[in-house]
């Protein structure tokens, strides 16, 4: 059986001038307001001109690669290259059985199942999928980020995307997901002042999961804390949420209240992680190099 590996992320603007098209591609073909364009492309413009994701992603594509023993490709969901450019180079290279995985630990309907359409669409039968939905609870992935807060003297807050609310009625995993990672970091880092909110919730008009991380910096600061240590447990990467969204907005915020934050080191190709990423690979399918 010849296998390869996807590795699947959202994608990102590779320029400033890429950003109307990048929107309108997260958009669906709707209008995009020139004053969207505008924010986006000035909260780029704040972190250096563009996001570090498509370096960061390649660099976890070549170790997982070593650590597999697979050819492993690279597709985004919403910028190059696409999953469907990713399908047709596993294919191209003998592929007869793909593993799916989405650089997200926790699955809902809203984020995951999107990747596995798209994958699903390009594939058109020609291969068996095995396809990984979530791995939140993975026990290498909870070890890699309870070092990260161990120890700190002060309240850790755990952070994730923010989804719009309705997911919860419909059954959908996501938020206990997310609470369980939270729990089970805490337990093993040995935590007991911590608490978890969202972020990077987008203005669509309905109601979006909550508490907001700025919201709960405003609750944090009113019960006398000082010091804050950030752990966005939803992302794995540096990429415009944790840039941005953390250390622009929130540090703003945070500083605003007379807080000290901090945001732990993202996992990047930290190699503890990404020897905990090619354990999840292995759970899926038994490959060669366990042999």
């Amino acid at each position: 059986m010849s296998a390869a590996l996807i590795v699947m992320a959202y994608g990102s603007p590779a320029s400033l001038e890429d950003v109307p098209a990048y929107l309108a591609d997260i958009r669906g073909g709707r209008p995009v307001s020139p004053e969207a364009i505008e924010e986006l492309t000035e909260r780029y413009r704040r972190i250096g001109g563009r996001s570090p994701l498509d370096e960061i992603t390649e660099s976890q594509r070549a170790t997982l690669e070593r650590e597999l023993g697979l050819p492993v490709y690279v597709g985004m969901k919403h910028w190059r290259p696409r999953i469907a450019e990713a399908v047709e180079a596993a294919l191209t290279g003998g592929a007869e059985t793909i593993v799916g995985l989405v650089l997200a630990p926790h699955y809902s309907r809203l984020s995951i199942a999107g990747y596995r359409e798209r994958l699903e669409e390009a594939l058109s039968g020609r291969a068996e999928l095995l396809f990984i939905d979530s791995w939140y609870d993975h026990e290498p992935f909870l070890d890699v980020l309870a070092a990260r807060v161990r120890g700190f003297d002060g309240h850790v807050v755990f952070t994730a995307h923010s989804l719009p609310q309705r997911i919860v009625a419909a059954g959908d995993p996501y938020r206990d997901q997310l609470l369980e990672t939270s729990r089970l970091v805490a337990e093993r880092a040995g935590l007991s002042d911590w608490s978890f909110a969202f972020q990077s919730a987008s203005a669509t008009g309905e109601p979006w999961l909550g508490p907001d991380i700025l919201e709960e910096l405003d609750v944090l600061a009113a019960k006398g804390v000082r010091r804050v240590l950030v752990c966005p447990v939803g992302f794995v990467s540096d990429h415009l949420e944790i840039l941005w969204d953390l250390d622009v907005e929130a540090r703003e915020k945070a500083a605003a209240l007379g807080l000290e934050l901090e945001r732990i080191e993202s996992l990047n190709d930290d190699p503890e992680f990404m020897r905990a990423l090619a354990g999840v690979v292995r759970k899926a399918l038994p490959v060669p190099s366990q042999a």
